[in-house]
């Protein structure tokens, strides 16, 4: 019998989070066989609600094989099945269901980069023009990664996604409210002072209808205005590598500076990768306190209440963005310790708890 937990996500993500309609075509793509228990409960969802559901489960292996076997014109390869698949779908849940959170420690940072170029076009359709929701299956690989056991971890992910979002919607419009009248941020921490215009740029609330779990309220910079610097005490993992003290310096938008005390080539690869990759792509705070533990996943650590997230490289067009990029890499800023977020001078957050 399946968990009844695992139907009750299902349900938010089908009915809640994409809101499939009747004759929508919904892909349902999992990174692994593991998430086998999910896909089967979001399938049964969509046809319930009167979709019709596609399935994409990958194995985790073929990346490693890819990446050690590709040539430059496979990796460089535009899948033109795909991209007609991305035109043609409603909407797309896409589960990560990890074998291996390392997989792609080993990984050629170069070839992944062209392979992340190759693939942009797919990337835009999904993200700008299609309904879309990310979650996390448990796995042992996640739970490991987290530093618990399976069933904590399975406690963890439920507890964080299986809430009513209804009433977190109403929480974060006072801060959409405050940002959107807004012209300039300024984040202060531990070695961080940086100063970014938003004026005319909206906000947008997150209560489950992209990510899952969710709890943010996010906007897109002014592209040329960060200026400052930053330092990021949490590791920031991409494409599977982690990087551990990330040190950024801004000047009229742009990544000037940047070391790291551990991946610093891949760090500096990627902002590299293409002349969007060194400005901002996006600005979020984290409203979501009932995740307090790092688990070094983004799509978690981002919403944890009393931390801000600031991406380099694509925007969201729906958030007014222009920068166009093939990465989008999250990193988040701690400000519950010596912290504060000031909106035009005045102070709205301090030590990671509001004052609005």
């Amino acid at each position: 019998m399946a968990d009844k937990r695992v139907k009750k996500l299902a349900s938010i993500l089908v009915n809640h989070s994409l809101g499939v309609k009747k004759n929508d075509v919904v892909l349902i793509s999992s990174s692994s066989e593991l998430g086998k228990p999910l896909v089967l409960e979001v399938f049964e969802e969509a046809l319930r609600a009167g979709g019709h559901p596609l399935l994409s489960v990958g194995f985790e292996e073929t990346q490693n094989i890819f990446y050690d076997k590709a040539t430059k014109a496979q990796l460089m390869n535009f899948p033109k099945t795909k991209f007609y698949e991305a035109k043609n779908i409603d909407c797309v849940v896409s589960i990560r269901a990890p074998l291996n959170k390392k997989s792609l420690s080993n990984a050629d940072s170069r070839k992944i980069s062209r392979r992340s170029i190759a693939l942009k076009a797919i990337q835009e359709t999904i993200v700008n023009e299609k309904r879309w929701i990310l979650c996390n299956f448990p796995t042992h690989a996640l739970a490991q990664e987290a530093d618990m056991s399976l069933a904590e971890y399975e406690d963890f992910l439920y507890n964080a996604t299986n809430i009513d979002w209804g009433k977190v919607k109403k929480k974060e419009e006072k801060l959409k409210r405050v940002l959107d009248r807004g012209k300039e941020v300024r984040i202060v921490g531990a070695d961080t002072d940086l100063k970014i215009s938003i004026k005319g740029r909206k906000a947008i609330s997150c209560y489950g209808e992209r990510n899952m779990p969710d709890g943010e309220v996010f906007l897109s910079p002014i592209e040329d205005s960060a200026e400052g610097y930053i330092y990021y005490e949490m590791p920031a993992i991409y494409q599977g590598k982690e990087v551990l003290g990330i040190r950024l310096r801004f000047r009229n938008g742009k990544v000037v500076e940047a070391s790291a005390d551990k991946n610093e080539a891949f760090l500096l690869q990627m902002l590299d990768t293409d002349k969007g990759a060194r400005f901002l792509g996006e600005l979020g705070v984290g409203v979501n306190y009932g995740i307090q533990v790092f688990s070094k996943d983004i799509l978690f650590d981002e919403k944890i209440g009393g931390t801000v997230h600031l991406a380099v490289g694509r925007s969201y067009e729906e958030a007014g963005g222009k920068n166009k990029s093939a990465i989008h890499w999250d990193m988040i800023k701690d400000l519950r310790t010596r912290g504060a977020l000031y909106i035009d001078g005045l102070p709205i957050q301090r030590n990671g708890r509001f004052l609005i």
